[in-house]
């Protein structure tokens, strides 16, 4: 009996230091706080993780009348030298759906480190529910791009819009290749242009060319502005000319079209015109009673025998025309 009370003893002496070594409860500590609104199910004795080891154990957990909780940690000596006091302390899970811990981290090399009584800022810890609330809304969400690709695809399968009446239809293809192979007459055209501008603007820079002549010899300039100054004389000269005649044909058209004026008179005064049309038919009488009294003057004996000699002598003159 004594023997198995012995035994009893001593494997309830090393089951208590072994939990004690695993929850850093007889190891020296450094004891600091933190802060947080809610710690989810956090309890005493649960992990406190740094850089991914285990670091401390949780002391107590407390409700300030803030409602906020607030949670004092058992650091180890050994690791408290790498945290330094603006570390951030927040609440985790060791795994998915694992116990929950407190893990630390951050902190700039230049802070000291963490002493005792000192308060890690907390940062709030997304729950469960609220992570499986933002799932939800995002399966939703999923769902809801997921039926309009497939009205969008569906509508291009049937031809609907401009994309699927490219992808179905052969005119809206074929307008397409022809705008291509315009594009690419257009850059074909564009690329010659550009070798032909280059070609010249070489032309430019070549000596003795023309271009280059013109662009760099002063003399063949000043010679091309005396030729525009004087261009520009004829030019004026002729404004002038022009305008001359203008006035001369405004004038003559008022002339013309006022009866005081003599050819005012014969164009527009009737009166006029029939006395001139009276004097043209008077003298083609007259002409017509002269060519009776030189035709009856041929016809007389005394003059008879002239107008012979002169019929013969223009008829021997014709004929030597003729013969030369």
């Amino acid at each position: 009996m004594g023997i198995f009370i012995f035994l009893g003893l001593a494997i309830l002496i090393m089951t208590i230091l072994t939990l004690g070594s695993q929850k850093k409860t007889f190891g020296d500590s450094v004891g600091v706080k933190s802060f947080f609104e809610n710690v989810n199910g956090l309890q005493k004795g649960n992990n406190i993780w740094f850089s991914g080891v285990k670091v401390g154990t949780i002391k107590n957990i407390t409700i300030r009348g803030n409602g906020r909780v607030e949670v004092d940690m058992n650091v180890e000596n050994k690791s408290a030298g790498f945290i330094k006091k603006d570390a951030l302390a927040k609440l985790s899970t060791d795994g998915l759906i694992g116990n929950k811990i407190i893990e630390i981290y951050g902190g700039s090399p230049e802070s000291p480190q963490i002493s005792q009584g000192d308060t890690l800022s907390g940062e709030k810890l997304l729950s469960t529910d609220a992570m499986m609330k933002t799932l939800s809304k995002n399966n939703d969400n999923i769902l809801a791009i997921t039926s309009d690709l497939k009205s969008i695809t569906g509508g291009i399968a049937q031809g609907k819009g401009s994309l699927g009446k490219l992808l179905t239809t052969d005119d809206l293809s074929d307008n397409l290749n022809n705008t291509v192979l315009t594009v690419e007459r257009a850059s074909e055209n564009l690329e010659r242009l550009s070798a032909n501008i280059s070609n010249y603007t070489a032309s430019l820079n070549t000596k003795g060319s023309f271009a280059n002549n013109l662009v760099t010899d002063t003399v063949i300039f000043s010679k091309l502005r005396g030729t525009m100054s004087r261009l520009q004389d004829v030019a004026d000269s002729a404004t002038a000319v022009i305008g001359n005649l203008n006035k001369t044909t405004t004038t003559v058209n008022n002339g013309l079209s006022n009866k005081n004026t003599p050819a005012g008179m014969l164009l527009n005064d009737e009166k006029t015109a029939d006395g001139i049309k009276v004097t043209l038919e008077s003298l083609q009488s007259a002409s017509k009673k002269l060519d009776e009294d030189l035709e009856a003057i041929q016809h007389n004996f005394l003059f008879r025998k002239y107008f012979k000699n002169k019929a013969k002598e223009d008829q021997r003159v014709v004929l030597d025309t003729l013969v030369n």
